[in-house]
């Protein structure tokens, strides 16, 4: 089996924040850390964080959010998702496009690798050929 792997960030000798097979793409939970090591506040600030991350390793093997066929949520307060459900997942289309055309599990955890996090987002896309 022959793997594309993207491997950056501070985690880069543990794991690969996307591993390529065939037209599969996996991504590592993506986090809402920029370059600079910032977080923001808010929940739906972190989505949206999440989400660029996501597109830059999209980008990287060529693809687009269009490719998402299956996201995983993972949150930390799972009041505060539900309750501000409605802004968030306007927010989400927004960044789609459209109302995104995916599977979605949400998960909620006791705690994500750094405290301040709210929201780790989990992708598998589908690349063309």
């Amino acid at each position: 089996m022959k793997k594309k792997l993207l491997r950056e960030g501070p985690y880069a000798d543990f794991f690969s924040q996307g591993v390529q097979v065939d037209n599969v793409l996996t991504m590592a939970g993506q986090i809402a850390v920029d370059e600079n090591g910032n977080t923001p506040a808010d929940f739906k600030s972190q989505m949206i964080m999440c989400y660029e991350n996501i597109s830059k390793i999209l980008d990287h093997f060529g693809g687009t959010l269009e490719n998402i066929i299956d996201e995983t949520w993972f949150v930390t307060d799972m009041n505060e998702c539900i309750e501000n459900v409605s802004e968030v997942f306007a927010e989400r289309e927004k960044i789609y496009g459209c109302k995104p055309e995916v599977s979605q599990t949400l998960i909620g955890v006791n705690a994500l690798v750094q405290p301040n996090l709210k929201i780790e987002i989990k992708c598998i896309a589908h690349l063309e050929k």
